[in-house]
């Protein structure tokens, strides 16, 4: 009886896992990268412009740029929260 009841609780935990570890992977899609800003602008995020007629130099780029935004916007320090008083 203990065996059966562990084979079972097995298999509900696995397909827990394998529900969560689902969903987990098709919200990783969904991730968008931010607007890149360019050098002379307020500082603002922009859209970003497709450039289909650029050569590959300038898409290389342009790539090299909007990784370098995500990954300065990525290590920025969170904002503190205010203490809370009751």
């Amino acid at each position: 009886m203990r065996v059966v009841f562990g084979v079972l609780s097995l298999l509900l935990v696995l397909a827990a896992v394998g529900f969560l570890a689902k969903k987990q992977l098709s919200s990783v899609g969904e991730i968008k990268v931010p607007a890149v800003a360019t050098p002379g602008s307020s500082g603002g995020p922009t859209p970003p412009t497709a450039n289909p007629t650029g050569n590959v130099q300038q898409q290389s780029q342009q790539i090299q740029q909007q990784f370098k935004a995500a990954a300065e916007a990525g290590i920025q320090p969170a904002r503190p929260m205010p203490d809370e008083k009751p």
